[in-house]
């Protein structure tokens, strides 16, 4: 078994609580859910809507996987939470579905929760694997 790593990325968003934004072992990255903060203004205003937090959300995900020597076409598995499942659902969908070759979509599970840190409508994580 390979050692654990633990990745913080240069560029990334502030971490919202105590994690790495990715941990990897044996060439499986698990990278830790991205809020749709701004790199380098981690006390900004969440940008309104949906759409555009998804869009912050998936960005910071590039960068995370970016510094690490990874894009999305590693990513395997994604989990997207969503404080208002039924409103949000289709939007984020469409904005999610962008980021991906519609020929390599990853595993995923979609869920609603009650709530996310600093009041964000979604949080989105990701599974990679080193090729």
């Amino acid at each position: 078994m390979s050692q654990i790593q633990h990745h913080w990325i240069a560029g990334a968003p502030e971490p919202v609580g105590p994690f790495s934004h990715a941990t990897e072992a044996d060439g499986w990255v698990f990278v830790t859910g991205q809020m749709p903060t701004h790199p380098g203004r981690p006390e900004a205003p969440l940008p309104e809507g949906i759409e555009a937090q998804t869009r912050l959300v998936l960005e910071n995900l590039r960068v995370v996987l970016g510094g690490l020597g990874l894009g999305l076409r590693d990513v395997v598995r994604a989990g997207g939470y969503l404080t208002r499942f039924e409103q949000d659902y289709e939007a984020f969908n469409r904005i999610y579905r962008s980021f991906f070759d519609p020929e390599r979509l990853p595993a995923r599970t979609c869920i609603g929760v009650t709530a996310l840190a600093r009041g964000a409508l979604v949080e989105v994580d990701f599974l990679a694997r080193r090729p």
